[in-house]
């Protein structure tokens, strides 16, 4: 377990403005109060340092036929969808939602080549609304694997406020390699072929670099 780069900034800045409350709490206010905010600035900590936290894990499969879940968090759909950005024809989505306690890292599904990597500036509606996935702030990911395509993107939520990606159009990546991050609450959406069988099921808890999301449809 490590604690990730992007958090490095937002531990700082708890550092300092929770030293600073904690010494002026005891110069100025009751021994009462100053537990309380040393309790407070804690709690704080903890959670940023939760947030942040890059746990070591082991690729699910080397599998070029299974497509690992690119994040932490829950199943929330699965549906066949028209995806018009990229392939403009139908595709099964699958959305993965991070609660502010989930790991925020993103590893790619599988292997093969970035075709395209693009970020688009947006809204921040809840995560879980029907626009999200295309009004929002956003990227769109499209990996070229040895049995098939997959097309995933980075959603901000109402609390997310910055999307982190790691990935060039051009670049060749390995199973499980982390290509992204997100800041606070946030989704994850995955369109797959159709065919795909789907390995897992709705409010399912899923585990990133580590559970079978789908298989490619067999050639």
């Amino acid at each position: 377990m490590t604690f990730h780069r992007e958090g490095v900034a937002t531990l700082v800045l708890v550092l300092v403005l929770g030293s600073g409350l904690v010494a002026a709490a005891h110069t100025w206010l009751p021994e009462w109060a100053f537990y309380l905010v040393c309790v407070g600035v804690t709690v704080v900590l903890a959670l940023v340092v939760n947030f942040f936290r890059m746990p070591t894990r082991q690729i699910g499969t080397l599998d070029p036929q299974e497509i690992l879940a690119p994040s932490d968090g829950k199943v929330v759909v699965i549906e066949k969808v028209h995806e018009p950005e990229w392939f403009n024809d139908e595709r099964i989505q699958v959305s993965i939602f991070m609660s502010p306690l989930n790991v925020h890292a993103q590893w790619s599904p599988i292997a093969g080549t970035v075709k395209t990597a693009r970020y688009h500036p947006g809204k921040y509606l809840v995560a879980w609304h029907p626009k999200s996935s295309t009004e929002n702030e956003r990227t769109t990911h499209v990996i070229e694997g040895e049995r098939g395509t997959v097309l995933f993107r980075q959603i901000a939520g109402a609390v997310a406020r910055r999307i982190c990606h790691y990935m060039n159009e051009g670049q060749i990546l390995a199973q499980g390699d982390e290509v992204g991050f997100i800041k606070f609450g946030s989704r994850i959406d995955v369109f797959l072929p159709v065919g795909s069988e789907i390995c897992v099921e709705l409010e399912e808890a899923v585990t990133g670099r580590e559970t079978v999301l789908a298989r490619f449809p067999n050639a």
